[in-house]
């Protein structure tokens, strides 16, 4: 059991750190909005702040919208973290499902740290259009290219914060294609949490059958198992 969880706590570990670096790096070193190519033109890095879910989803232009989204995030990851120490003591579960939960569980825990630190380890800038949300009853002054009037922006503080994000295709339908020829064929911008959380998923989806085999399968593996520490 102990072994099992080491894995998966420096998987995630690993994953928390590089998710990151990464958001920092990109956070500190791009100006808003800006876009770098790097494998040629179908892939970039483009910076990036969201205000909602994963993939720049929303969630509402309220406080408490993004109040109740992130307790809902420190909820499932208590879950999470409670249903892998469970699992981990069945000897049927293998190993590789539970570092797919793992993916799921970094990426979970990399979006929320943005939310928990961001506001006070970074400056607030109301001029920033990802800071702006109208709705929002928030008014804060900008001052902008000599000018200044008032914005209304987002709330900010402890699980309040944007999260960022960076990654984007920028592979297109060829025209020909009915109804989405010529638009992106994945428009969203993402960031490493977010690829955890899919693959995490997509893992668990493609190797369902390995994953919960049946009944019988189960028992016999578990008699192979106890054999072998016999």
């Amino acid at each position: 059991m102990k072994n099992r969880l080491g894995l998966v706590a420096i998987l995630v570990t690993s994953l928390l750190i590089i998710d990151q670096v990464v958001k920092i790096w990109v956070k500190t070193s791009f100006s808003s909005d800006e876009v770098r190519h790097i494998f040629g033109t179908w892939f970039s890095l483009h910076y990036i702040e969201n205000q909602g879910m994963a993939f720049g989803t929303t969630f509402g232009s309220g406080m408490w919208h993004k109040l109740a989204l992130s307790i809902f995030r420190i909820l499932a990851i208590g879950f999470i973290i409670y249903y892998i120490v469970r699992e981990s003591k069945k000897v049927e579960i293998k190993t590789e499902y539970l570092m797919a939960v793992g993916l799921i569980l970094s990426g979970a825990a990399g979006n929320l740290i943005d939310s928990m630190v961001y506001d006070f380890i970074f400056s607030f800038n109301p001029c920033e259009g990802f800071n702006q949300l109208p709705g929002s009853g928030n008014f804060m002054n900008c001052k902008d290219y000599g000018f200044e009037y008032q914005v209304e922006v987002r709330h900010k503080g402890f699980l309040l914060a944007n999260v960022v994000d960076m990654f984007q295709f920028e592979a297109y339908w060829p025209k020909w294609v009915p109804v989405v020829g010529g638009g992106q064929v994945f428009p969203a911008i993402w960031n490493v949490a977010d690829s955890c959380i899919s693959v995490g998923i997509g893992w668990i989806i493609i190797r369902q059958r390995t994953f919960f085999p049946k009944k019988k399968e189960v028992d016999s593996e578990i008699s192979s198992t106890e054999e072998k520490l016999h």
